[in-house]
Parts: C-alpha cells; structure tokens; sequence
C-alpha cells in the first residue's frame, strides 16, 4: 500500500459491464476537480489508455515498467492526458491540472497469469513506491483474477467492484468478493474496503431494479451511491477521447453529477481509512 496517495483498483470478475467507464468518469471528475491524477492501465486491451487520448511514443508501457520494476521510473515515462488541454481550455486556468496515464498494451499479458509469484504480486507497488506528486491513482484492473488484478490489489488501498443491475454480473461481483478476503488473508491483511458500483443502470427497466434491491441487500453498507445511469452518447464521447466533464452537450450534466458524487464517496473513504 502507498500511504502518501490514494490507490484505487477498479475490477470486476465479468468483461463488458462499464469498468473502464467507471475508471474514465472518475478520472474526468478527478480533472474537473483539480486533483492530480495517474491512471495506471493495467487490461492487456488498454482501452483507458485510448479513452484518455495517450500513446506510449518513445516512453515505457507499463507492462515494460513492470519488467524492471527494481529500476524502472514510473513518472519518467507516463503520458499526459489528452483531457489535459481541453480541461485547460475550458476553465483558462493558469495551472493545467493534472491527469497522467501510465500506458497500457498487450505486453503486460505476461503477467496476466493465474501462477504469479509472491514476489512479482509486488512489482506494482515497487514502481508506485517511487512515485510522488499524486493525490489520487486510479487502477483500471483486467476482468479477471489473474496476476495483473492481484498485483493491483497488492499496491491499493481501496477496491472497487463494478457490476451491472443483471443475474450474472452480480453473481460475479459476489464471487470476486470472496476472492478478495482469500486473497486480504494471504496477501494483503492491511488492505482497505471494497466497495461495489452498480454501473449502466435503467431506471425504467423493472429488471434492474430488481437486482438493485439485490444488491443493496446482498453488499450493504459497501453498495455504494449514486449508482451510474446508463447514457446514450457514452460510447461517443469516449471513442472521441473526451472527458465527460468537457463534452459540448447539456445532456450529459447529470451523469457529470453522477460521477462527481462518486468520486467524493471515494475520496471520503480514503479520509475514514486513513483516520481510523
């Protein structure tokens, strides 16, 4: 665990349920808040990384880092945001906040094993250990349990699990929760709360509402608000490579205000874990 920043694994155990959405609106509303930011784009497809409008160029993915990570400087070879001068732009701030990514790509599938090492689970941490000037690292974890989800629990200090108001992704969250307290006794006792966000919910739909009830029941106190609607023009904005804060249309202002609240119930855990 980093105790200088808050380090944040966004998993799930099921593909296609929004988990890299819910890492793009917690980075947009991170930006639009001025906290400085790293995204850490651990899935071998890197979708993050080209949400966030980045490429490695001539600088390190972070599966190369992984390799080296006894050497490897981390914040040498992040890439800046494409957000970054759009977030300038519309609010002609004097200082251009910060939102970094650390890139991701099929290379880091190495470690995307089910057999990995003690000692490699700590690769993420080491590179981490010599990163400053973050308040806030997001994880975008691959839907599996492999190594590279365990290496991002091993460096976090708090989880989030994304799931869909469905019968199978709720079913999944439930199996990965219980994959993470086998994997807190044996790995990381000191690791922080999981918390659960229902993701591309339907208000209209008498189906998600049922397995929102579900899960409120099933997760408690960890089942996290607000929950994130589902949103026509999502899929538009992030193949643009747009923040959500900063896409040009009035339609998005509630899931804006959606992802804002999110970020203040993680950013608020982060406070209570530290305190207590």
């Amino acid at each position: 665990m980093v105790c200088s920043v808050h380090v944040v694994s966004i998993s799930s155990l099921k593909g296609g349920v929004g988990k890299t959405s819910v890492t793009l609106g917690l980075a947009s509303a991170a930006l639009a808040a001025g906290i400085p930011t790293l995204v850490i784009d651990l899935d071998p497809h890197a979708d993050a990384s080209t949400g966030l409008g980045v490429r490695s160029d001539n600088k390190q993915t972070i599966g190369q880092m992984l390799k080296n990570a006894r050497r490897a400087k981390l914040q040498d070879n992040v890439a800046a945001s494409a957000w970054q001068s759009k977030a300038a732009e519309k609010k002609s701030r004097t200082r251009i906040p910060v939102l970094d990514v650390a890139v991701g790509d099929a290379y880091t599938g190495i470690y995307d094993r089910p057999d990995l090492r003690t000692r490699d689970l700590r690769r993420l941490t080491q590179l981490l250990g010599r990163t400053s000037g973050y308040q806030l690292v997001l994880i975008d974890c691959p839907p599996s349990l492999n190594g590279l989800t365990r290496m991002a629990w091993s460096a976090s200090d708090q989880l989030l699990l994304v799931a869909e108001p469905s019968l199978f992704s709720v079913a999944g969250t439930e199996r990965t929760q219980r994959a993470l307290e086998l994997f807190r006794q044996e790995f990381a006792p000191t690791l922080g709360p999981v918390k659960v966000v229902a993701n591309r919910v339907r208000k209209d739909s008498a189906e998600h509402t049922f397995r929102i009830n579900e899960m409120r029941q099933m997760f408690g106190a960890n089942m996290l608000t607000p929950e994130i609607p589902e949103h026509p023009e999502w899929q538009q904005i992030q193949g643009a490579a747009y923040s959500v804060h900063h896409w040009p249309s009035k339609s998005t202002g509630p899931i804006v205000a959606q992802f804002d609240a999110l970020l203040k119930e993680v950013m608020a855990t982060d406070k209570t874990a530290r305190t207590a």
